[in-house]
């Protein structure tokens, strides 16, 4: 296993992707045949037309079901061969907020290590919120007889449910629509793309580990490479939080290769894009698909800005180590860039006026450096 048990794995959320293509693919889909989930059910919404939406990467070597991933295809994407190594961590969890007027959209990642309060759990990191709500139901439902795909959904279900419970308490903001993709999920979506572009700032080995052998510079990655690439961690300057802007980075690569490759007049592709999140995708009951296609224009087209969640430092709790966050900090950063103050600037005559904000960049890059202008979008250089 070359030490891979110890070493979790960092899945990005195709869910942006999965929205992109409904949004171009327009009536020739409908939401039906996606997995649904019932784990929003109750919970506070947005008000005043605004939309939070809560991207989750599982980490789990078994598919939607419950049944193991083939070893052939474990082997192959250089991820361990037993369906337990990585649990059921949310490796990847992403806020986007879509304000009401649809111009721009804000992203927040959380690093996967923030040591927070999970409801009904107490202090964990935020990762560990959906597998152990998910080992308590299925400890219950087994006892009552419970098995097979319907013990992995019901649940899968209580693991939904304390991880929404614990971003919004973490937040203090509404969530009112989340997609979750598991591991397959990813490398399937990565295959059916076919290339994306990323930049490196520097030449990359982690054989060991993620087994990301890369060049310096902007170079095409897909399916297995395109794996290595976002789960990487060994040997980045920052770690985990490097991994992050990697997400972020391959995310920005496929909004603009949507936007600028003509993706959505290939029906063929566009058809393996929607088998995909229709095998791999779970999204929330309540996610009116069709009606969210104005929204969604604000992630296809190119104007979201990424950033990572602060924190204050490194600590070690039950003999693991974890990032020391600041809960006022973290939701004043987050209320912040959600619902931003409006700029006050003078009129004329001296008398100070309220005016929008700004008008967004395309993206918001302050974390990396060196963008590589390409096809009419920027990618980033990441480490």
């Amino acid at each position: 296993m070359r030490g891979r048990t110890s070493k979790t794995l960092a899945i990005l959320s195709i869910a942006t992707v999965f929205l992109s293509a409904v949004l171009f693919a327009g009536v020739r889909f409908t939401g039906g045949a996606f997995l649904r989930s019932s784990a929003l059910q109750g919970t506070k919404k947005s008000v005043h037309g605004d939309t939070n939406i809560l991207l989750i990467g599982l980490d789990s070597r078994r598919d939607n079901n419950g049944n193991n991933l083939p070893r052939k295809l474990l082997d192959l994407m250089h991820v361990g061969s037993s369906s337990s190594i990585g649990g059921y961590n949310t490796n990847t969890l992403i806020l986007i907020h879509i304000p009401a007027d649809g111009k721009s959209a804000v992203a927040v990642s959380i690093p996967r290590d923030d040591y927070v309060n999970v409801p009904g759990q107490g202090m964990k990191k935020i990762k560990e919120a959906y597998g152990y709500a998910k080992y308590m139901k299925e400890s219950e439902l087994y006892k009552q007889g419970i098995r097979g795909a319907t013990l992995e959904a019901q649940s899968r279900e209580a693991g939904r449910t304390a991880t929404i419970a614990t971003v919004t308490s973490l937040f203090n903001v509404p969530i009112d629509h989340f997609a979750e993709v598991n591991l397959v999920g990813f490398y399937d979506l990565a295959t059916a793309l076919g290339g994306i572009q990323v930049c490196l700032n520097r030449a990359v080995n982690d054989r060991q580990y993620s087994g990301a052998v890369f060049p310096a510079g902007l170079q095409t990655i897909s399916g297995v490479d395109a794996l290595k690439f976002v789960r990487q961690r060994h040997g980045l300057p920052n770690g985990d939080l490097d991994r992050t802007h990697r997400q972020q980075a391959f995310i920005t690569g496929v909004i603009t290769k949507f936007r600028s490759q003509g993706i959505f007049g290939d029906l063929a592709k566009l058809n393996a894009l929607m088998g995909v999140a229709k095998k791999d995708v779970v999204i929330d009951a309540g996610f009116d698909v069709l009606g969210f296609l104005p929204q969604a224009k604000a992630l296809t087209g190119g104007k979201i800005k990424f950033n990572t969640l602060p924190i204050e430092g490194y600590a070690m709790r039950n003999r693991q180590s974890v990032n020391i966050v600041d809960l006022p900090t973290i939701q004043k950063f987050v209320h912040d860039l959600f619902y931003p103050a409006p700029v006050i600037k003078s009129t004329a005559k001296g008398t100070p006026s309220a005016t929008p904000s700004a008008k967004p960049t395309k993206f918001n890059y302050a974390h990396l450096a060196n963008g590589k202008s390409v096809d009419g979008g920027t990618i980033p250089c990441v480490n």
